[in-house]
C-alpha cells in the first residue's frame, strides 16, 4: 500500500498556483461553515480556497467529510467539477500508508458520476480518472470505465479511451487486455476523433499491436481523418526504428500521407519521411512537398518555417535536391520580400552548373517584372535582391556572366539609384574578371551613357570606361559620348551666358505681364516687387523662379547636371577618366606612327584641360549651392598637371594613373575571392566528421536505442529545446565570472545575483543572506530598470530566518541593443513591529556585447546604411607612447574588433604595407537586427610616436551608438593598464 502511495506520488506532477496575497487566506472555520450552510456559489467559492490552499501546501485533511457529507452530494455541474479537482488533490492516504476509510465514499461518488445520464458528467469524471494512480479507488471502476466504451455519445467514448490508457500504464494489473479492447474498439468506432485517442493509447503503451493494426488498415491511411492521420504519423515517428522489419509499410504509408490535402499532415509526414529513410527519391519527395507548401499556405510565418527546415534539409543531403530548384522559384510569387529572401538564398546554394542557366532566365524574367510594376517602394527593394541573386550566380558560374551583363546594361536606366549602383559594381568585377567582355561592355557603357542620372552610377561607368576603353576608336567613342554628356564648353562662360540670357527673357515677359496687370487694375497678391528700365515695377514669384530653375537643371546633360548639383566627386572622377583616357591615347602605337598623331592627342590633351579648368571654376561660381572641397580641387589639378607634364614622364604618369589603379582593383577582386573561399573551407571544416568519431549502424544498434543522425526523433527535439544535448554550452563559461555583488559583507542583508543572458531575456538569481540575529519579515527586492529592459513580474516577499538564507528570482525582457542598467532595493520589516529598512542595491550593468554578432555586407549596403542612419558617435583615439611601442596599427585595429565584437570589411590586402595610416569599416548586426556601423582612421607617424585617430559610429538607434561607444572608450583604458 505504501508502494502504491509513493508510486502515485511520484508519478503525479501538480501545477503550483501563485497565492494572491491581496485576500485574505481564510480559516477552517469559515471554510466549514461556508461547505456545509451555504448556497452553490459560496460552497464553490470555499471548495476553490481548498483546492488552491492544499496546492500551497495548506493541511485541510480535516475538510474531507465535510466536502463529501455537504458538497458530493449537489447537482451543480461546476461545483462537480470543481469536487473531480479536488478527488485529484486531496490526501487519501494516512500516515502509515493505509488508504483512508473516506476513500469508499470518494470512489462510490465516482461510481455514480460514471453512470450518470448526463454525457458531460461521465466525460468529466473519466478524465478526472486520466489523473488518479491508486489501485483501490481505481479497481472498482473497471467496469463502469469499460462499458463507457459503447456509450452513445463521441464525448464519452473518448475520454473512456483516454481513462483506460492511463490506468493501463499505471495499474497494468486492472486491465491485462486493454490492448486488445481498445484495438476492437478501433475497428470499429466511426468517430475519428475517438479513433485517434485509441491509436495513440496502443502506440505508448502497446506498439505492437498499434503496427498489427496499421498493417491491416495500411490501405486506407489516405482516406482517414486529418486528426488519425496526424496520429499514424506519430505511430511511425516512435517506433519505426523497434520494427525494423516493417519498414517498407511504413515507408509506403507516409509516401501516400504527403499527398493528404491537410497541410499539418503533409508537414509531419515530409518530416518523418527524411528521418525513416535516406533514400534520393523519398528525400526530393519530401522536398517536393515542403515547396508545395510555401507556394500554397497564405501565412508568412509557415512559408519561413517549412523554408528553414527545407534549408537544413539541403545542408544533410547535398546534390539530391538540385532538381528542384526551378521548383522552389515559384515561390517568388509571395509578395512578402522577407520569404523571398529566404527562398532566394536556398536557390543560389541549390544552383549547380546544369541548372544555372534555367535559374538565371528565371530571374531575368522577375527582374523585368519589377521593372514594369507600378508599386515602386515594393518592387525596387525585390528588384535590388534579384540583382544581388544574379550577381552572385554570375561569380559563382561565369559562364552565364556575358548574358548577365547584357541583361544589367541594357536595363540599368531603368533601375533604381540602389540598383543600379549594385548592377555597376558587378559590371566593373566582370570586366576585371573577363577581358574578353571588356570591348562589349565599353561599347554598351559609350551608347546608354547619357541615360544614366545618378552621380554613383555615373562615376562607376566613368572608371570602367577609363580603365577598359584600350584601341583608339574605343577612345574616341567614349571621348565623343563624354563631350555630349558635358555639354558646351566652357562650362562657367556657358552658364553665364544661359543665365543672362534667362535674366534678360525673364524680365522682359515680367514687363509684359506687369503692363497687363497695370491695364486690369490688379495685382499679384504673393510676389516680390523689382524695378524695371522704364520705372515701374515688376512681379516674380519665388515658388515658380525655384521649380523652373529646378526644371532647367534636369533638362541639361548628365555630367553637367551633377557638377551644377555640387557633386565634385564626380568631378574627379571625370577629370582621373580624361587624364587616363589621354595618356592612353598618347601611348598606342597607332598613334605615335601616324603623321597626324601628334595633332590628334595635343586636341584631346587640350580639351581635357578646359574641361578640368572649368570643373574647378564651375566650383567656384555662384551657380553652385555648395562650393568644391579641398580634396576635390587637389585631385583635379594634379591631373591638370598630370597632362601638363606628360611628355616629361609619361611612363611615370601611365604607371601611377593606369597600371597601379587596375592592379589595385585587381587585388581587390581576388582579395574577396580568396575570403570567400576561405569562409567556405571554413563552413566545410566545422561540418567535417572526425576520423576517431564512431560509426552507428542503425541495423546492429539495440531495439530502443536512437541513432547518431535521428535529428528528427522526439528525444532529440527534447534535448535540443530543453538545453540538455549540449552541456558543454553551458559549462564553457564558469558561473563565477557572471555573479554581481548587490550589497555590502557589513550589510544586515548580504546580497549577490547570478546574471545569466539568454537571447531575448536576462534571469537574476539572487541569493539573499540574513546576517542579523533577528527574522526579516516581509523581505522583497524591488528592481527598476533603464533603458529597453522590462522587468516580467515582482519577486514574491519571504521571512528569512535568523541567518538564513532565501532565492530570490527575477526575469527582464530586452527589446533592443542597448546597455541598459538595473537598479534595486531590499525592503524588509524587523526586528520591530513597525521598523521598515531599505538596503540600495549595487547597479547592474547589462553588456552589449551579450548581443553583437559579427557580420558582413557589400560595400553598396554599407554606403547605403552610412548615408541612411543618422545617429552618430565619434570616438577620438590616442594612446601613450608606451603603449605604442610594440603596438602597429593592424593590431590595434584587431583589438578595436575584439573590444566591439565587430567585423572588418576592409579587405586584408588594402590594410597591407606599412604607411603610417590605417582606415578600415567595421561592421556588426544585433540579435534584434540592428546594424551598427564604424569607420576607424587611426595613424602612427614614427615607430615611437602613439597611435592617433578616431572612430565614427553610426546606428539607427541612439542607444547601440552610445553604448558602441562606452566599449571603445573601455578598450582604451584596458589597453593602457595592460601596458603598464
Amino acid at each position: 500500500m505504501a508502494t502504491a502511495a509513493a508510486k502515485g506520488s511520484a508519478d503525479a506532477c501538480y501545477m503550483l498556483l501563485h497565492p494572491n496575497l491581496e485576500v485574505e487566506t481564510p480559516n477552517l472555520q469559515t471554510l466549514r461553515r461556508n461547505l456545509e450552510r451555504g448556497t452553490d456559489e459560496i460552497k464553490a467559492e470555499a471548495l476553490q480556497q481548498v483546492i488552491t490552499g492544499t496546492l500551497q501546501g495548506e493541511n485541510y485533511e480535516q475538510l474531507l467529510m465535510h466536502i463529501i457529507r455537504f458538497v458530493m452530494p449537489t447537482r451543480n455541474k461546476s461545483l462537480k467539477k470543481l469536487l473531480l479537482f479536488y478527488w485529484e488533490i486531496c490526501p487519501k492516504y494516512a500516515a502509515d500508508g493505509t488508504l483512508k476509510h473516506e476513500t469508499i465514499l470518494i470512489c462510490n461518488a465516482l461510481l455514480n458520476d460514471l453512470q450518470h445520464p448526463n454525457e458531460f458528467i461521465r466525460g468529466a469524471t473519466l478524465r478526472a480518472l486520466t489523473k488518479m494512480r491508486e489501485a483501490e479507488i481505481l479497481e472498482p471502476l473497471i467496469g463502469p470505465v469499460r462499458d463507457c466504451l459503447e456509450h452513445r455519445h463521441a464525448y464519452v467514448r473518448k475520454n473512456a479511451v483516454m481513462a483506460i490508457s492511463s490506468i493501463f500504464r499505471s495499474q497494468p494489473h486492472l486491465i491485462p487486455d486493454a490492448p486488445e479492447l481498445v484495438k476492437a474498439f478501433l475497428n470499429g468506432e466511426a468517430d475519428m476523433t475517438c479513433r485517434r485517442n485509441a491509436l495513440n493509447m496502443l502506440t505508448i503503451n502497446a506498439p505492437a499491436v498499434a503496427v498489427q493494426w496499421l498493417q491491416e488498415n495500411a490501405q486506407l491511411a489516405a482516406s482517414f481523418d486529418e486528426l488519425l492521420q496526424l496520429a499514424v504519423i506519430e505511430l511511425i515517428r516512435r517506433h519505426a526504428q523497434g520494427f525494423a522489419a516493417q519498414k517498407g509499410l511504413f515507408v509506403r504509408c507516409i509516401f501516400e500521407l504527403l499527398n493528404a490535402p491537410a497541410s499539418s499532415v503533409k508537414y509531419e509526414a515530409a518530416t518523418t519521411l527524411i528521418g525513416l529513410t535516406a533514400n534520393p527519391a523519398a528525400i526530393k519527395a519530401a522536398a517536393s512537398c515542403y515547396i508545395s507548401l510555401v507556394s500554397k499556405e497564405s501565412d508568412n510565418n509557415i512559408k519561413i518555417i517549412v523554408l528553414e527546415r527545407l534549408d537544413q534539409m539541403r545542408t544533410r543531403h547535398e546534390g539530391i535536391l538540385d532538381d528542384l530548384v526551378m521548383d522552389l522559384l515559384r515561390v517568388l510569387v509571395t509578395p512578402d520580400l522577407d520569404v523571398r529572401r529566404k527562398a532566394l538564398g536556398i536557390v543560389m546554394k541549390l544552383t549547380s552548373r546544369r541548372n544555372v542557366n534555367d535559374v538565371v532566365s528565371m530571374l531575368k524574367k522577375e527582374l523585368n517584372k519589377t521593372i514594369e510594376s507600378s508599386d515602386y517602394d515594393k518592387s525596387s527593394e525585390y528588384r535590388l535582391l534579384l540583382i544581388q541573386t544574379i550577381h552572385n550566380c554570375a561569380s559563382q558560374f561565369p559562364e552565364v556572366a556575358a548574358d548577365v551583363v547584357d541583361l544589367f546594361l541594357s536595363s540599368i536606366a531603368e533601375f533604381g539609384a540602389s540598383s543600379a549602383s549594385d548592377a555597376i559594381v558587378f559590371i566593373r568585377e566582370v570586366a576585371e574578371k573577363f577581358p574578353s567582355l571588356r570591348a562589349s561592355i565599353v561599347a554598351h557603357l559609350v551608347s546608354s551613357f547619357l541615360d544614366f542620372k545618378t552621380g554613383r552610377v555615373i562615376r562607376g561607368a566613368l572608371w570602367i570606361l577609363g580603365e577598359y576603353a584600350e584601341s583608339a576608336l574605343e577612345i574616341r567613342d567614349v571621348w565623343t559620348k563624354l563631350r555630349e554628356a558635358i555639354g558646351e564648353l566652357p562650362l562657367l562662360a556657358a552658364e553665364q551666358r544661359e543665365a543672362l540670357e534667362a535674366a534678360s527673357g525673364t524680365a522682359e515677359e515680367s514687363g509684359a505681364s506687369q503692363t497687363n496687370t497695370n491695364a486690369s487694375g490688379s495685382a499679384a497678391p504673393s510676389a516680390s516687387r523689382r524695378v524695371l528700365a522704364d520705372g515701374t515695377y515688376a512681379t516674380e514669384s519665388s515658388l515658380t523662379a525655384q521649380s523652373t530653375a529646378a526644371i532647367k537643371l534636369d533638362s541639361k546633360p548628365p555630367l553637367r547636371a551633377v557638377l551644377l548639383h555640387s557633386d565634385f566627386f564626380t568631378g574627379t572622377v571625370l577629370a582621373s577618366t580624361l587624364a587616363k583616357l589621354v595618356l592612353r591615347f598618347g601611348s598606342l602605337a597607332e598613334i605615335t606612327a601616324s603623321d597626324d598623331g601628334a595633332a590628334q592627342l595635343n586636341a584631346l590633351r587640350a580639351e581635357a584641360v578646359l574641361i578640368m579648368a572649368g570643373i574647378i571654376r564651375i566650383g567656384q561660381s555662384s551657380f553652385v549651392t555648395t562650393p568644391i572641397d579641398e580634396d576635390s580641387y587637389d585631385r583635379v589639378l594634379a591631373c591638370i598637371r598630370a597632362l601638363e607634364h606628360m611628355d616629361e614622364d609619361s611612363e611615370v604618369l601611365t604607371d601611377a594613373f593606369i597600371k597601379d589603379t587596375q592592379s589595385a582593383f585587381a587585388r581587390l577582386v581576388k582579395g574577396e575571392a580568396a575570403r570567400a573561399a576561405a569562409e567556405d573551407q571554413k563552413k566545410k571544416s566545422e561540418r567535417a566528421v572526425q576520423v576517431d568519431d564512431a560509426i552507428e549502424f542503425r541495423l546492429l544498434a539495440k531495439k530502443n536505442a536512437v541513432a547518431a543522425d535521428d535529428i528528427d526523433s522526439l528525444e532529440r527535439d527534447a534535448e535540443l529545446a530543453t538545453g540538455a544535448g549540449d552541456p558543454g554550452s553551458r559549462l564553457a563559461v564558469s558561473k563565477l565570472e557572471s555573479v554581481v555583488q548587490l550589497t555590502g559583507f557589513s550589510d544586515a542583508v548580504y546580497a549577490e545575483a547570478y546574471v545569466e543572458v539568454n537571447q531575448y531575456d536576462i534571469l537574476l538569481d539572487i541569493m539573499i543572506v540574513n546576517q542579523t540575529s533577528t527574522m526579516l519579515r516581509n523581505l522583497s527586492v524591488e528592481f527598476s530598470t533603464l533603458g529597453d529592459l522590462k522587468l516580467v513580474e515582482k519577486p514574491t516577499s519571504y521571512n528569512v530566518a535568523a541567518y538564513s538564507f532565501s532565492s530570490v528570482k527575477a526575469s527582464i525582457k530586452v527589446s533592443s541593443t542597448e546597455t541598459g542598467v538595473i537598479f534595486g532595493t531590499i525592503v524588509y520589516d524587523g526586528p520591530g513591529t513597525n521598523d521598515s529598512h531599505s538596503i540600495v542595491l549595487n547597479d547592474i550593468h547589462v553588456d552589449i556585447m551579450e548581443y553583437i554578432r559579427p557580420a558582413r555586407c557589400d560595400e553598396s549596403q554599407f554606403h547605403a546604411m552610412w548615408t541612411e542612419f543618422e545617429w552618430e558617435n565619434k570616438v577620438n583615439m590616442a594612446t601613450t607612447r608606451e603603449a605604442a611601442e610594440n603596438l602597429d596599427l593592424r593590431a590595434y585595429l584587431k583589438h578595436i574588433m575584439k573590444a566591439t565584437n565587430m567585423a572588418c570589411l576592409t579587405p586584408d590586402n588594402a590594410l597591407a604595407g606599412e604607411c603610417g595610416f590605417l582606415s578600415a569599416n567595421l561592421y556588426a548586426r544585433s540579435i534584434f537586427g540592428e546594424d551598427a556601423l564604424a569607420n576607424i582612421s587611426i595613424e602612427k607617424l614614427t615607430d615611437d610616436s602613439p597611435i592617433t585617430g578616431h572612430i565614427r559610429i553610426r546606428a539607427k538607434t541612439q542607444g547601440i551608438a552610445l553604448s558602441l561607444g562606452d566599449k571603445i572608450s573601455a578598450a582604451k583604458v584596458s589597453l593602457a593598464n595592460e601596458q603598464a
